[in-house]
């Protein structure tokens, strides 16, 4: 019976995304579909799915969208920009630099993948295209570099991953295996996320710079102009203060995540109105109604996903595939690599926060197994899971890129190969080395 339910899920959902199902619909009806051959009271589904969207930490979502979205009606985000471009001065492929430290700005605001590829590629492909660097080659650094914005935190996929895993406890033969773990918890996971998240922009960094050699983008050959410098700093100063305030604060234990990000919002506001005077009805409202789509998205999602893994967790499949991972290798560097590949894999058809809320009570039951720590486990899948964003077919940073400086998704693919290249090897690090990763948290007394 548990494989005929199995199958019928799997398959299902497989079925109806090929006929062009939404991933909700496909959740929701292959869920569905199992809950009446089992005989299940249909009301119990909505329960479920109804719980798993009533928890507080989830408040943090809506709250830390509508945060980016009004930091770039409020200028924060062009203001980042331009001090990471007047920072490039000299150096070799520097405006590539400036875009992915940009980015790495950026993604401490937004979050996410495509809004940070969105923010930063309007100022700065145009600005590359204009000391000729090639288009694609502009569009690819970008598109790449955008993917940092869900491991640099605040992370929206770090918010599911706490929110997926707060509910789901070792099982009882992990822990006499390997002792008691670690609790996992929002916060904790942003903490956790700087260091590999310096760990990507390294490598991205890395490989920029050896491209650039190759292909001749040099920086400007009047060298840094101090003055300005100086100028993008004081311009940008309360837009630095932004993310090292609201940063500050969670890792401080000044306030929670959730508090965080509504504490962002009026700091946005203030800045926005008070001392840039950027933002108007019309860009909050505008503020609102994205905020409002990609919240209702992400809930719908979660809502479908949480039954579908809970009817999982039931037939004891992540149970079956942790027993069949331990039997066949106890080789930990091996299992990390086959789900680093099948993560990589998952990237390429999936939207991330779906990815997450699937593979959650999957991965973790099957970890602890193995005595991972769930918030190096959590990264390690996110920073997988993010190179989603510029490998087709999904990669939707690819298609904003293109959007946004005209050269095509075939030409961007090409250019992005390089950088695919190095960000795998970055993820082997942070997986085969949890010290990167556990190293932060620990000396915070986490």
């Amino acid at each position: 019976m548990e494989q005929q339910i199995v199958g019928l899920l799997f398959g299902s959902f497989v079925v109806l995304l090929l006929i062009g199902a939404p991933i909700t619909v496909s959740l929701a009806g292959a869920a569905m579909a199992a809950f009446l051959v089992l005989g299940k009271n249909p009301i119990s589904f909505v329960q479920i799915a109804f719980t798993s969207v009533g928890s507080f930490p989830l408040m943090a979502l809506p709250a830390f969208i509508l945060a980016g979205a009004l930091m770039e009606a409020a200028g924060i985000s062009k203001r980042l920009v331009d001090i990471a471009e007047s920072l490039a001065g000299p150096v070799t492929g520097g405006l590539g630099l400036a875009t992915v430290l940009a980015c790495l700005f950026f993604g401490a605001i937004s979050g996410s993948g495509p809004a940070t590829t969105a923010a930063v590629g309007m100022l700065m492909i145009p600005a590359m295209t204009k000391r000729n660097y090639d288009l694609s080659y502009a569009s690819a650094v970008t598109a790449s570099s955008g993917g940092l914005g869900i491991i640099i935190p605040p992370s929206i996929p770090m918010v599911i991953f706490g929110i997926s895993a707060l509910g789901m406890r070792p099982p009882a033969e992990a822990i006499s295996l390997h002792g008691q773990f670690s609790s996992v918890s929002i916060s904790k996971l942003f903490v956790a996320g700087v260091v590999p998240g310096l760990v990507m922009a390294s490598s991205l960094l890395t490989m920029n710079y050896l491209i650039s050699r190759k292909e001749g983008y040099k920086g400007t050959e009047e060298g840094w102009d101090m003055r300005a410098v100086g100028v993008a700093l004081k311009r940008g100063f309360w837009s630095i203060l932004a993310p090292v305030f609201i940063l500050g604060g969670i890792y401080a234990g000044f306030f929670t995540p959730t508090e965080s990000a509504v504490i962002a919002i009026f700091y946005t506001l203030f800045v926005g109105i008070a001392i840039h005077r950027e933002i108007t009805f019309k860009k909050v409202f505008v503020a609102l109604r994205t905020t409002t789509w990609i919240t209702g998205r992400v809930l719908l999602i979660l809502f479908a996903a949480t039954v579908f893994g809970r009817l999982l967790v039931e037939q004891r499949i992540p149970a079956v595939i942790a027993d069949s991972l331990i039997n066949w290798t106890d080789n930990m560097y091996l299992i990390w690599t086959i789900l680093i590949f099948f993560l990589l894999f998952v990237g390429m058809f999936m939207e991330t926060l779906a990815a997450i809320m699937i593979l959650v009570p999957v991965l973790l039951p099957v970890t602890y197994m193995l005595g991972a720590d769930p918030t190096h486990v959590g990264i390690v899948v996110i920073c997988a899971l993010s190179v989603g964003f510029i490998t087709p077919p999904l990669g939707e940073n690819l298609f904003v890129a293109s959007g946004i400086g005209g050269a095509t998704v075939e030409q961007i693919v090409v250019r992005v190969l390089p950088f695919v290249a190095v960000l795998l090897v970055a993820i082997f690090v942070i997986a085969f080395f949890p010290s990167l990763t556990l190293w932060l948290p620990e000396m915070m007394g986490y």
